[in-house]
């Protein structure tokens, strides 16, 4: 399977700061907040270059998704895969590597499937298919 890392997530406090900072600042392209806050849908994409997008996601938003507290720099990676099975197949590559599964495989409130991880060092990712964007 080749890796496809299409997206890094940033976590933040406050949505509309953050992108104000990187549309009006960094003058990164974006459609603005989409989605909606009561589901953890909400979020904003910078499409940057040959697809690959920078993501602002409220932090409260992946601490429910997660079941927990998020702290620190808030960052995540997500791993774009093309099939369901994917998602499965690797949680259990993971977990066999010795990462830790945040969230195992499921429904995204979003449409997508996808599961949760940390790697040994504690960073976060998302395993993501996207039936709207698969192969």
């Amino acid at each position: 399977m080749q890796p496809t890392i299409s997206v890094v997530t940033l976590v933040t406090d406050n949505l509309e700061r953050a992108v104000r900072f990187y549309r009006d600042g960094l003058g990164l392209p974006t459609k603005g907040i989409v989605g909606n806050p009561e589901d953890d849908t909400q979020v904003a994409f910078f499409n940057l270059n040959q697809g690959f997008k920078l993501a602002l996601w409220p932090r409260s938003s992946l601490a429910r998704q997660l079941g927990t507290t998020v702290q620190g720099s808030g960052h995540m990676l997500s791993h774009n895969v093309t099939t369901q099975a994917a998602v499965d197949e690797l949680v259990l590559a993971v977990e066999n590597a010795g990462g830790n599964v945040l969230k195992r495989p499921h429904r995204q409130p979003w449409g997508c499937y996808g599961a949760y991880f940390s790697d040994p060092d504690g960073h976060c990712w998302e395993l993501t298919y996207n039936p709207k964007y698969a192969g």
